[in-house]
């Protein structure tokens, strides 16, 4: 009968836990630029589809249906590819100076992540009644100052809930830029199993990795809906 023997020494001591270690250490650098990333550019992205200049609410529309309803796996794969053929040159020579792979993957976890942020954040602003924007006009607020300081900073606080889903996604998600290369947590796990035959354990401590940032993002989340935006909006 087989017998499995279980060696936990391979990912809590040597060179196969600062592997692991290392990936850890990417695989945080990757979920904190593309959540910041995405955020913003799915602010953007939300303004725009609330838009009444019927170009901007056709691109931007367009852009949710393309990127929502297209694998991540297969945007990863179309940035990496097919980056050389769509950003100019200075852009894709300064990528190669830094971390190709690396930036590959960030630009689409980012644009990915946004086209979800912005349908969460439009719902957001839809639930603010409709008065708070008339008001703000006709205080002599323009449009996009009525957005800044009145009905957006409402709608993140009331789209928090969805907001810490998202982050999480990107963190898990990060998992796939392994495809094209990025020595994340998932990578150097697999790495590990390789070297070691020792697949179980390598890839319970990056699920176990996973899990820990998943709770550590949830729980800044609310600690900061509950210190920040709801003393901001005289919540409890």
């Amino acid at each position: 009968m087989f017998s499995y023997q279980f060696d936990w020494s391979v990912v809590t001591s040597g060179q196969y836990f600062e592997w692991l270690v290392s990936g850890l250490k990417i695989t945080l650098e990757l979920s904190v630029w593309s959540i910041i990333f995405s955020f913003l550019l799915g602010l953007i992205i939300a303004v725009m589809r609330m838009s009444n200049v019927r170009p901007i609410l056709w691109f931007s529309h367009a852009y949710l249906e393309f990127f929502r309803n297209t694998p991540l796996l297969v945007q990863i794969f179309f940035w990496y590819f097919g980056s050389y053929q769509i950003l100019p040159k200075a852009i894709n020579d300064w990528l190669n100076s830094v971390n190709f792979e690396f930036a590959a993957a960030v630009i689409a976890l980012t644009i990915y992540t946004s086209a979800f942020i912005a349908e969460d954040i439009r719902s957001g602003v839809r639930s603010i009644p409709k008065e708070q924007m008339e008001a703000a006009r006709s205080s002599g607020f323009s449009y996009l100052r009525s957005m800044r300081y009145i009905i957006l900073p409402q709608a993140v606080r009331l789209t928090i809930p969805p907001l810490i889903n998202q982050f999480l996604n990107v963190t898990k998600n990060s998992s796939l830029a392994m495809t094209i290369g990025v020595a994340e947590i998932t990578y150097q796990a697999r790495q590990v199993e390789s070297y070691t035959f020792k697949g179980f354990e390598s890839f319970t401590a990056a699920t176990l990795v996973y899990l820990g940032l998943s709770l550590v993002i949830a729980g800044l989340m609310t600690l900061y809906n509950r210190r920040v935006l709801s003393p901001m909006m005289g919540g409890k």
